[in-house]
């Protein structure tokens, strides 16, 4: 069964499929989906979405999209705190940098993302990153806090910051970016994963969702049941099979979010 471990189904972009869609995933084989918080609404959004599917579980927290908005309200860092206490949240996130669309916000977006740091530390959560091109900051701020484990999801770093994120012993995502024709570095990081001792161990696969449909479906409306793209470039990037590559990286998932069956 597929695992997508990273995917926004509170976005309007669903508001007239959502429940036809979601009541398919048996039928897709996808076991299971963590539904990323990416604001205050949104992650009230997908715990409601966690608790109506048995199948489904939520991250909480602020995107750095939503944190120059969210981060002026009162108690924020309650609320999410809050969120996160639910049985169904295994993470703090999506949390972190966006330096393509709000480079301007850089110093409210470090003060959010170090915030929700220290709420994994507190609540022994694993973290959710968000870096567009904040390569740089992202792993320095994340080196601030070694205790803290995470997930650098939709992975767009090199090779080399692969190979740090690794030494942390946190993990990476992948999505349908990597069946695109102009994919040449997620091609290379999923190649390099061959290379590195236990390095597929740290693999999940994610749709982001709706976002990032993979080849041939780019364009369309993203959704769970279309990973089954995604896990095969991968595999064969791998050297195994489409089947092989989907156990594994399920497992991985569950460690990952401490899921037990």
């Amino acid at each position: 069964m597929l695992f997508d471990s990273h995917a926004h189904y509170d976005d309007e972009k669903f508001d007239d499929c959502r429940d036809a869609i979601l009541s398919k995933m048996p039928e897709y084989g996808v076991g299971k989906i963590v539904n990323a918080g990416a604001s205050i609404k949104g992650s009230y959004a997908s715990r409601e979405l966690a608790h109506k599917y048995s199948f489904m579980y939520f991250t909480a927290g602020i995107h750095p999209e939503s944190a120059k908005d969210d981060t002026e309200k009162d108690g924020w860092l309650s609320e999410i705190r809050e969120l996160c206490r639910d049985e169904k949240c295994v993470a703090v996130g999506e949390i972190g940098f966006d330096y393509y669309w709000e480079k301007e916000t850089a110093p409210i977006q470090q003060k959010c993302f170090r915030a929700q740091l220290e709420l994994c530390r507190e609540l022994s959560l694993p973290a959710v990153v968000h870096d567009r091109e904040a390569h740089g900051d992202s792993l320095a701020i994340v080196k601030e806090y070694p205790d803290v484990t995470g997930l650098f999801h939709c992975f767009s770093g090199s090779v080399e910051m692969l190979k740090e994120v690794l030494k942390m012993r946190w993990y990476i995502s992948m999505g349908g970016v990597v069946t695109f024709k102009n994919a040449r570095k997620t091609v290379e990081v999923i190649e390099a994963l061959k290379d590195i001792p236990n390095g597929t161990e740290r693999l999940l696969l994610e749709t982001d969702c709706p976002y990032l449909a993979p080849v041939p479906h780019r364009g369309e409306l993203n959704h769970s049941g279309l990973m089954h793209n995604t896990a095969q470039r991968i595999a064969e990037l791998l050297g195994t099979t489409k089947e092989e590559l989907i156990k594994l990286t399920y497992d991985n998932a569950m460690r990952f979010y401490g899921i037990k069956e």
